[in-house]
């Protein structure tokens, strides 16, 4: 009953590995770096990661949104239902359009399946792109003062496994979000309460945004690519509170303050 974890080296994909291997569960870790290799970009690599695989994560490189995402969604499904994949979880984000034909493709599949909808990653903070902003003390984005229920990585590897392990989640699409809405503004103070060091939140236009990034060497495609999500997700659509993590597990969805807390003990005092 081995499961394959797409992006088993990102944020999500690596504690749903460790969820599973706790539970004492056979994994595969589905990255380019493993092996077998798994590459979204080389289709040849795809069939010898799904070898003896009964349930799969998939997360999408780089987003669900871009241009491609779904013909290899198509692709990549037919071939794990060919393989005997049984059961499949599909990692997507609120409020995108573009990510609902993916989300479409596995539901049609065949397969017992699980969306799991996510809010903006608070670790996204702290583990991403957006980590050396906070550390240096400005968080420039082209967000406005458009508020975010931000969701606990956590609560999403949380969900996932479950869907992956339990009865009872096939065929459900679950929102995650957590439990309060912050304005980015918001973030920024409670990251300045926890890390004890100002972190501002500074709104920039999308051109403002894109200069910056491709200065800081972020491919052009790439920065292309997150001003249309942040124009697509961070309009107002998204600015409610959903209940997805009690729905599938039965608790509250993680605060961002325990959060920011717990990020700042990891870091070297001074």
């Amino acid at each position: 009953m081995t499961t394959l974890v797409l992006g088993g080296t990102g944020k999500t994909g690596r504690r749903v590995i460790d969820g599973l291997t706790a539970l004492g569960r056979p994994v595969r870790n589905g990255s380019r770096s493993a092996v077998p290799s798994f590459d979204w970009t080389d289709r040849g690599t795809w069939a010898e990661a799904l070898e003896g695989v009964a349930s799969v994560y998939v997360t999408y490189y780089p987003d669900l949104a871009v241009p491609g995402a779904v013909g290899d969604i198509e692709a990549f499904t037919g071939l794990a239902v060919e393989s005997g994949v049984r059961r499949i979880v599909l990692l997507s984000g609120r409020g995108e359009p573009r990510a609902e034909a993916s989300e479409r493709v596995v539901r049609e599949s065949g397969m017992e399946w699980t969306v799991v909808r996510c809010a903006w990653f608070m670790q996204n903070f702290s583990e991403g792109y957006l980590r050396d902003s906070v550390m240096d003390g400005v968080i420039a984005l082209p967000a406005g003062d458009v508020a975010e229920p931000f969701v606990d990585v956590d609560d999403i590897a949380d969900v996932v496994v479950a869907a992956l392990t339990e009865d009872g989640h096939a065929g459900r699409s679950y929102e995650l979000s957590g439990p309060r809405l912050l304005t980015f503004a918001d973030a920024a103070a409670e990251l300045t309460a926890a890390l004890g060091r100002p972190v501002t939140y500074l709104p920039v236009t999308a051109a403002e945004f894109a200069e910056a990034a491709l200065g800081q060497g972020v491919p052009e495609d790439e920065v292309a690519m997150l001003n249309d999500l942040f124009a697509e997700v961070l309009d107002g659509r998204n600015a409610y509170v959903s209940d997805g993590v009690r729905e599938a597990l039965g608790r509250p969805a993680r605060d961002f303050t325990p959060f920011a807390t717990a990020w700042a003990r990891t870091l070297p005092s001074g």
